[in-house]
């Protein structure tokens, strides 16, 4: 990917100074903010919704749940979780094969709440040129005016933004009175302090720094790519030679007014060919076609293309890279599906005592003791019976019913016995179904070996 500094209106890339971006309108960037309202919506709203009594989207770590609609999940569900992981990493490597850096430039969370506060700065401190001016302007009224302003209310979001990270760990309906009131428990009032400092220098003060510098997406994306993926390209065949198209001149439809690189979030210049700070944001786009429109001529000097495209070569949308992470994602996608529909309530574990295996019980039955864990992953308590399964003539000693509150573990005695007749081998299979009393039926078995005398 090029990193040639030519063109005058190249901004250098390790430049710690401000990027003053240029705002710019079009097609992609009102996707781009209708998409961001929508995902700052979901994030400060969800953790408001209620599920009957309890938060609709709820990581108890205390209390080790996670609750998500009207499912709870224990750390024993951690591979779902890690499932869901796989699912959206190669969910991004397909959108990257295909599309580029999509996600970065529409759905990073750094774009979204970078994109919102250069939208307050505009608001607050004007145009491009009106911010320029008044950063080289001496202090005065104004200036401690419009930076305080600015400052606020990037603080304020700041702080509903740490606020709203945490009421996804602890209930928001109580977090927030009690943080205001400096009733809040010490470590959630020390992290919301702490994203909130975060979220104020990443999207206030480093900006695109974090996408050039400290994202490693940049770093591996060109890994992905191929010449069939659609990236923001400058057509060179089109633009190039730059300057005033007059009927003698032979210029090319580019007149190097320099907007795209103006509005471009990271300071570069799209014409000099790819670069790894390119974050896909078509605001480059919307720059071009809004001077060509202008110019009354054709729109996509600057558009997504592929390098087969600008080749004149035919562009394979479908090969064998893309349709292996679409293979691979819709399996982990019918399979993460699949564990959630036969996701039991129940978890059962299975212990046998620490002394002999089987004992021989005065009637002259072979006895089987163990201990039997229950775990109640249900929102409600639940009264459970014990029944044996696949072991004809066996008979099971257990209490007739057990009452286990909500995330509850109770551990309880079970004895096994059969007829030393029946007993035809030292080990033979059987199975415990543990079922719930009442509507629920909520059911769950387990499998174990029946321990007997070698010979008989």
């Amino acid at each position: 990917m090029s990193k040639s500094t030519s063109g005058s209106n190249r901004i250098p890339l390790i430049d710690l100074d401000r990027i003053y971006q240029r705002k710019i309108k079009g097609t992609y960037q009102r996707l781009r903010r209708y998409g961001s309202w929508g995902l700052l919506c979901l994030y400060f709203l969800t953790p408001w919704f209620m599920w009957g009594e309890r938060q609709l989207v709820l990581f108890d770590l205390p209390q080790r749940q996670f609750h998500v609609f009207h499912m709870t999940f224990w750390p024993q569900d951690f591979f779902l979780l890690a499932l869901l992981l796989i699912i959206s990493a190669f969910g991004l490597f397909m959108v990257t094969v295909y599309a580029g850096r999509i996600w970065c430039g529409y759905t990073c969370p750094q774009t979204v709440w970078t994109q919102l506060f250069v939208w307050l700065e505009m608001k607050i401190e004007g145009s491009r040129n009106q911010r320029i001016k008044l950063d080289a302007a001496p202090w005065g009224f104004q200036k401690l005016l419009r930076k305080s302003s600015k400052h606020l209310s990037w603080g304020a979001i700041a702080l509903a933004t740490g606020i709203t990270f945490i009421g996804y760990f602890t209930p928001i309906r109580a977090l927030v009175p009690d943080f205001f009131t400096l009733d809040a428990n010490f470590q959630a009032a020390l992290w919301i302090m702490i994203f909130g400092v975060l979220t104020y220098l990443n999207a206030g003060w480093m900006r695109e720094k974090v996408c050039i510098y400290m994202c490693p997406y940049a770093r591996f994306q060109s890994v992905m790519f191929d010449e069939d993926t659609k990236v923001v390209s400058y057509d060179v065949g089109r633009g190039e030679p730059r300057g005033k198209k007059t009927p003698t001149s032979g210029a090319g439809d580019c007149v190097d007014c320099g907007v795209c690189v103006q509005v471009c979030p990271t300071g570069i210049d799209i014409r000099d060919g790819l670069q790894y700070e390119c974050i896909g944001c078509a605001l480059c786009i919307d720059a071009c076609d809004s001077v060509m429109q202008k110019l009354e001529r054709p729109k996509g000097l600057i558009r997504y293309s592929t390098e087969n495209e600008l080749a004149g070569k035919i562009t394979h949308f479908l090969r064998p890279r893309l349709i292996g992470y679409a293979i691979a994602m819709t399996v982990m996608v019918v399979s993460l599906t699949v564990f959630l529909a036969l996701r039991s309530p129940l978890e059962l574990s299975i212990e046998r005592g620490r002394g002999q295996l089987f004992t021989e019980a005065l009637n002259g039955d072979i006895v089987n003791s163990m201990q039997v864990s229950i775990l109640n992953k249900s929102e409600n308590t639940q009264t459970f019976e014990f029944f044996l399964e696949g072991r004809p003539g066996a008979q099971l000693s257990a209490p007739e019913q057990v009452i286990i509150a909500p995330g509850e573990r109770v551990t309880k005695p079970v004895q096994v016995s059969l007829e030393p007749q029946k007993v035809v081998q030292a080990r033979l299979p059987f199975t415990l179904r543990i079922e719930a009393v009442g509507g629920n039926r909520a059911t769950s078995t387990i499998d174990s070996t029946f321990i007997g005398p070698e010979r008989w």
